[in-house]
């Protein structure tokens, strides 16, 4: 594909580059495109009401805002809200809407979605991190991971993830090297290497969770072969156990997420697609939505102490209302009973004339 494909001068002004990539990118049918869209509304609305709901419990929390495993969870959380509000609605604007955009314009749209998505798989690799430190370094957690690191890990991925997200932003686009045949303006070497990053970034959770399965596999069959503590080793190997199936849940839901349009983008580099494939390629896209979706309920809601603060929260805002509702009674009865008297002293130093006794 050459490489300013789609790029026209629609006016003499500053800038006055409109981009429209045409039908090679817009590739849906009208029914195609009506289901992405109702997707999009559904699964975009969704999951920024869970990631919204999770994060504010975080940071409304001080005790929890406290904890380096809450701060990457809030990461995670504000990652995946920004990726459901930013993807849904570029992704409904660009096939549904067809709509058009200055080259920069679109440029910063689909470098926001990239950073999104990044910050959500580096938020998922930094969440794997702490827990391996916490449960293979017990003692040493607080010490090794304090607040401000964890705080400087978080500042490190977002500016590491926003520059590559916007690197075609600041002139890595496709002119004059061929073009992506997924992405308008996109060249494939720029798109090499964000999957080789992303790769990196899986490669690393994956190795993080199977360290940490292995070890609580060991740690059962240590349990097993010790019979002398068989109350406390009981507990402790239904912890390994739901430490496992909770790890077994995470990576399964990442990989069937995440691999089908990231080997969609794999194939794309190595031959042209075909309009089908390209179709398929937009409703995988849809899976790193559910991710996003999904993410909350497993990493937030999960978490007995998201959980607990989710009761608090709901409690006082509960006992808000019904002391705002008493009071409402409260009021309206001592509104009525003034209102009685009030009507009683007017009846009875304001008779009317007609009713008042004769002088004479």
């Amino acid at each position: 594909m050459e490489a300013c494909w789609g790029l026209r001068p629609v006016n003499s002004s500053e800038g006055g580059l409109e981009f429209n990539p045409m039908q090679d990118y817009m590739i849906l049918s009208p029914s195609q495109a009506a289901v992405v869209g109702v997707l999009c509304l559904l699964l975009g609305l969704l999951s920024a009401l869970e990631n919204l709901a999770v994060l504010y419990l975080i940071v409304s929390s001080r005790r929890l805002c406290r904890k380096p495993s809450y701060l990457f969870i809030g990461s995670l959380a504000g990652a995946d809200l920004l990726a459901s509000v930013v993807f849904a609605y570029n992704f409904v604007i660009f096939h549904v809407f067809h709509g058009r955009d200055t080259m920069t314009g679109f440029l910063l749209k689909i470098g926001s979605v990239t950073l999104t998505f990044t910050a959500s798989v580096g938020s998922l690799l930094l969440t794997a991190a702490d827990r391996y430190l916490c449960l293979l370094y017990p003692p040493a957690y607080k010490t090794l991971l304090t607040r401000g690191r964890a705080l400087v890990a978080l500042g490190v991925m977002w500016v590491v993830s926003a520059f590559i997200s916007y690197l075609p932003l600041m002139g890595w686009t496709c002119c004059p090297k061929p073009c992506s045949e997924l992405f308008p303006l996109i060249p494939n070497d720029y798109l090499l290497g964000w999957l080789l990053f992303i790769a990196l970034l899986f490669a690393g959770i994956i190795y993080i969770y199977g360290r940490v399965l292995w070890k609580a596999h060991q740690h059962a069959v240590r349990l097993a072969e010790h019979q002398e503590s068989q109350v406390a080793g009981m507990v402790r190997m239904r912890l390994d156990v739901r430490l496992a199936r909770t790890l077994g849940l995470v990576l399964a839901v990442l990989l069937l997420c995440w691999l089908p349009a990231l080997s969609l983008m794999v194939y794309s580099l190595a031959t042209p697609l075909s309009r089908q494939v390209k179709e398929a390629f937009a409703f995988c896209c849809m899976l790193c939505l559910v991710n996003s979706m999904v993410n909350p309920v497993i990493y937030g809601l999960r978490s007995g102490e998201i959980r607990s603060s989710a009761h608090h929260r709901l409690a006082r805002w509960r006992k808000f209302l019904w002391d705002r509702d008493l009071q409402g009674k409260e009021e309206a009865a001592r509104s009525s009973v003034t209102e009685t008297e009030a009507d009683g002293k007017f009846t009875s130093d304001h008779t009317p004339e007609s009713c008042a006794a004769p002088t004479d």
